[in-house]
């Protein structure tokens, strides 16, 4: 859910807009998109300006949800619709932010919240800025507007009021001060007590299935072979080039990182031999049944608690997040209340 809206992300989006409203009903298979080698099955859809839902006087219609849609899932102007194992999710939570959004700006004029002119005609401006042309802009105003710049002005200055109307009931009381940060560590202490973690890159050779004595005797070798060049690297560069170039498990295509592992998750040879170690050096070369390992410690964190100062920035944004959900469901509720909502 957005808590700021402005009039760029409640009008759409520039020169494409009008296309965007002339999409079929019938269902197409979709070109590729940036994210999959195929598309989905989509359903597209066709703006009539039928009237979807009524907000006690107010009467939204298809154009407001689409728009709300694709703010949700601008994939669609890729897909040319929405997939349709997702178009009813998608529907859904575009019907009732329309919905909300209705409600806070009625809310606002029952207020009687106001918009200075020079606001409005600012933002106008920083809208008209998005397009590549004045003809591109014209375009949007006919198909969006009416052709009505007037309209236009109404529906920034709608914006705006939903906007202020968020800010004095959401962001506003959203905040969360280093304070109630601190409050919050000191009240919940096991949030942040961690087990005993390491740091770690390895390089492992891999015995072959049903290996014979032999066999193992020259994976043996080879271990140690590739242990005295894995001994000769100086750093995190060096160990992980050789991983990626000599070991056989896993995590060698990402330099043989596995980046942070609890104690429990590693074997107790591992665990005994970082116990010697200091961080930057390599381990002895470690037997682990037939295969071979070595690895380079990055990090050793006992078991503890973190400090404070260590999660204090994601604490608070963590918290603020939360509050601002809980505030904006709270008002949600509260124009419910005494709201006639009726979808058509």
């Amino acid at each position: 859910m957005k808590y700021q809206l402005t009039a760029a992300v409640l009008l759409l989006t520039v020169a494409s807009a009008s296309a965007q409203m002339a999409v079929s009903h019938a269902p197409t298979t979709a070109v590729a998109t940036p994210v999959a080698a195929s598309a989905p099955e989509v359903s597209s859809f066709q703006v009539t300006g039928k009237p979807v839902v009524r907000v006690n006087s107010a009467v939204l219609t298809d154009r407001d949800l689409l728009r709300e849609m694709l703010a949700m899932f601008p994939y669609a102007r890729v897909h040319n619709g929405f997939p349709k194992q997702q178009e009813a999710q998608i529907r859904s939570g575009a019907m009732q932010m329309i919905v909300f959004e209705e409600l806070v700006y009625q809310e606002a004029l029952r207020r009687k919240m106001s918009i200075a002119p020079e606001r409005v005609l600012r933002d106008e401006k920083k809208f008209r800025g998005q397009f590549e042309s004045e003809a591109a802009f014209q375009a949007f105003l006919k198909a969006e507007m009416d052709g009505s710049e007037v309209k236009l002005r109404r529906q920034i200055k709608r914006s705006l009021l939903i906007e202020g109307l968020l800010k004095s009931e959401v962001d506003n009381k959203s905040t969360v001060s280093v304070v109630d940060a601190r409050r919050y560590y000191d009240q919940n202490p096991k949030q942040f007590e961690h087990d005993e973690l390491f740091a770690i890159q390895t390089i492992s050779l891999l015995p072959p299935a049903n290996a014979n004595p032999e066999t193992l005797k020259e994976l043996g070798k080879k271990a140690e072979n590739i242990y005295q060049q894995a001994k000769a690297t100086h750093n995190y560069q060096e160990f992980g080039l050789l991983a990626e170039k000599l070991s056989e498990d896993d995590f060698r295509v990402d330099m043989g990182d596995h980046r942070t592992v609890k104690r429990e998750n590693l074997p107790p040879e591992v665990v005994k031999a970082a116990h010697a170690m200091k961080v930057g050096e390599v381990s002895p070369l470690l037997q682990l049944g037939n295969a071979y390992s070595m690895f380079r410690l990055n990090a050793h964190t006992p078991a503890g608690k973190t400090r404070f100062a260590e999660v204090q920035k994601q604490l608070i944004a963590r918290l603020q997040t939360e509050k601002t959900e809980k505030l904006r469901i709270a008002l949600d509720k509260k124009l419910h209340a005494n709201a006639k909502i009726q979808e058509m």
